[in-house]
């Protein structure tokens, strides 16, 4: 009897387990070896594509980054940073054991560093001087993580009688846990829009003629 066929070993096949991997048993579970087993293979097959872990971790981490989108900047700034704020954080929230990567900075990742010129440029083509669109690169990010990383609605319990009396002002604190995901995403929301309503009052300030 023929012996099933296993898929070619190639790196998007690596890169693929390797995060369904992170998102399963985050990054402390992820060693060469246990994701060889997972694609049936032998760990020296792994070396042979990737020669560290952390590189592998390197271009997984390409590939989260793919789907950050930045090109509404081509429109207006304003545009540009909610879609890029949006987007961020939409692809860190589907891989969260991952952050702790992507929160190291691009580094050498080219789409990484692609979307960070997206952003750069597009701020300061809009009159940003280049001090403030690097602020302003750094400020969204923070936003980003710190919603990418928890979930506020979710550190609460769902038991009234953690709340009741001795803290009048939770009185439905234990409602948040069931409504944790319009909770979060609408608080974010808020935080984007403030953020830019306050930029939109410093551009008006700060804002130079484009070169």
């Amino acid at each position: 009897m023929p012996r099933p066929r296993v898929p070619l070993l190639d790196r998007p096949r690596i890169r693929a387990a390797a995060l369904a991997a992170v998102d399963r048993d985050g990054l402390a579970g992820l060693s060469m070896r246990r994701l060889a087993a997972d694609l049936g293979v032998q760990a020296p097959s792994l070396y042979s594509h990737y020669r560290t872990k952390d590189d592998l971790l390197q271009d997984v981490a390409e590939d989260v980054m793919a789907a950050v989108d930045t090109s509404g900047f081509a429109e207006d700034w304003v545009t540009g940073l909610r879609g890029w704020a949006r987007s961020y954080r939409a692809a860190l929230a589907a891989h969260p054991n991952l952050v702790p990567v992507l929160a190291a900075g691009p580094a050498r990742r080219p789409t990484a560093l692609l979307h960070a010129d997206a952003v750069h440029g597009g701020l300061v083509g809009a009159g940003w001087p280049p001090r403030h669109a690097t602020m302003i690169g750094a400020s969204t990010k923070y936003l980003v993580l710190g919603a990418a990383m928890s979930s506020f609605s979710r550190g609460f319990e769902d038991d009234v009688q953690v709340y009741v009396d001795r803290y009048p002002h939770l009185g439905q604190a234990h409602r948040l846990r069931e409504h944790a995901d319009e909770i979060d995403a609408d608080s974010f929301e808020l935080a984007v829009d403030a953020f830019i309503a306050g930029l939109t009052a410093l551009h008006a300030r700060v804002a130079r003629a484009a070169p």
